[in-house]
């Protein structure tokens, strides 16, 4: 049985796997089975949660557009402007925090943070801390009041 660090690490290793994913799927607009049978193979899938990287890559290609919808009222920039990477970052960092209520809305921001560091250009993690952070508010509020952070 795994232990919550072990689930963390292994999401967020699915995190990881899902921002390549959608980033090549943008780039080449890949059929969503290719897409998912494609990283099942990648030899990383065996460090991540399976079931999460679906769910994140089913969920973020089934309402791509509502996700975007979310995300949009924060952005500095028209939506189309914005590098692949950062809207890969973003499609799975607003899913997690609409439809994922079990990850914390910090931890959601954080791993988002992280991936953008990761991935991103020098200052993209800022720009993806604030998207979020304003997204967590509209997404998040009950948590957040909770938390101290209306």
């Amino acid at each position: 049985m795994m232990d919550s660090r072990e689930i963390a690490q292994r999401r967020s290793k699915a995190r990881h796997l899902a921002v390549q994913a959608l980033y090549q799927w943008q780039i080449s607009d890949t059929d969503s089975a290719d897409l998912l049978a494609q990283f099942h193979q990648d030899e990383g899938m065996a460090k991540a949660e399976g079931e999460y990287f679906d769910a994140i890559i089913r969920g973020c290609l089934a309402d791509t557009a509502a996700l975007k919808g979310i995300f949009d009222a924060f952005l500095d920039r028209p939506e189309v402007q914005l590098d692949p990477v950062e809207r890969a970052i973003l499609l799975v960092g607003t899913w997690e925090m609409r439809e994922r209520l079990d990850v914390p809305w910090r931890v959601v921001l954080d791993e988002a943070v992280s991936l953008a560091h990761r991935f991103g250009a020098e200052d993209s993690h800022r720009f993806i801390n604030a998207v979020l952070d304003k997204a967590s508010v509209e997404l998040r509020a009950v948590e957040r009041k909770a938390a101290g952070k209306s």
